[in-house]
Parts: structure tokens; C-alpha cells; sequence
């Protein structure tokens, strides 16, 4: 049964590791920044850095399991590289404020004071009828309602009513 494994290859990497981490740090920044620019909001309650962390890990992973890197300790690495980059970039937005605003987008007022903000609304691609719909799911039946709709970092809508006596 173990007669057939050759274990050299198992465990000993095929490509120089020094290599392996600046492409996977090349690739997670490169990613990032593409990502970032092209979809700055996504959609749900998983973030973009969640979203490119697992689909880098498992192509990743894929590689080391399907004997394309020819070692596990190449897949491993270029994994811990991934996980570094996303860990990395959460402790510098946290840690230093004015990199949070490039890291994560701010809020954008979709609804204003009553008002659709159409500009907001065409910037992230969001139509009348889905913003109508997250309207009528969180239980109201005209903008004339919100007192401000701001879609978040996270892609998801965060609405604040009018009180009683703000909308008369």
C-alpha cells in the first residue's frame, strides 16, 4: 500500500518556497486591488477579502492535493501566504485608520431624508426594484419613510426610519 508513494516528492518541494510566497503575495495583492476597484461593494454579508481568501485557498489547496506543486509543503506554504495576506490587511485598516478608507469602502446613502439618490444608486449598479425590495423586506412601503439607506462596506443596506416626529 505505501510501497508506491514516492515520499521525496511528497515532502520535499518542488519549487523554491521564497518563490512560492512572492507569488502568492503577488497574486492575493494583485486580486485584492483588481477586486477592489472593479466590485467595489459585494453582495451578502461576506466580504471581499472572505470571498477572494477562499476561492485563493481552495485553488490553492487543489494544486498541493492534485500533485501540481508536487509537495504538500509548497501548497502549504503558498496557503499560509493567502491566510497572512488576509490577516495582514484587516490588522492595517484596523490599526491605521486612513488605510481602513482604502481597504474598505465608506457607506453611500442611497436614500437620503426621503430622497432616492439615483448618482449613489447608478455608482453600485443597484435598480430601482432592488432597492424597493430591501425596502418592502425590512417592513416599509415608501422612501418617504427612511430617514437614511446607506449601503454598507458589506454590500448589504442598512436603513434608519424617520421617528414619529422627524416625518411630522
Amino acid at each position: 500500500m505505501f510501497s508506491n508513494v514516492d515520499w521525496s516528492n511528497l515532502f520535499l518541494p518542488s519549487t523554491p518556497l521564497v518563490e512560492i510566497l512572492l507569488r502568492g503575495t503577488i497574486m492575493y495583492l494583485a486580486l485584492f486591488v483588481l477586486l477592489r476597484v472593479i466590485l467595489k461593494r459585494q453582495s451578502g454579508s461576506v466580504g471581499l477579502s472572505d470571498i477572494l481568501v477562499v476561492v485563493l485557498i481552495a485553488d490553492a489547496a487543489q494544486n498541493a492535493l492534485a500533485d501540481d506543486y508536487r509537495s504538500l509543503p509548497d501548497g502549504i506554504l503558498l496557503v499560509a501566504t493567502i491566510l497572512f495576506w488576509s490577516f495582514a490587511l484587516d490588522w492595517i485598516g484596523y490599526r491605521f485608520p486612513s488605510m481602513e478608507r482604502i481597504l474598505r469602502p465608506r457607506p453611500l446613502h442611497l436614500i437620503y431624508k426621503g430622497r432616492i439618490l439615483r448618482h449613489n444608486m447608478r455608482r453600485e449598479l443597484v435598480t430601482d426594484e432592488e432597492l424597493m425590495s430591501i425596502i418592502r423586506r425590512e417592513g416599509f412601503e415608501d422612501v418617504s419613510e427612511i430617514k437614511e439607506a446607506c449601503m454598507e462596506a458589506d454590500g448589504e443596506v442598512s436603513i434608519v426610519p424617520f421617528k414619529k416626529e422627524d416625518n411630522g
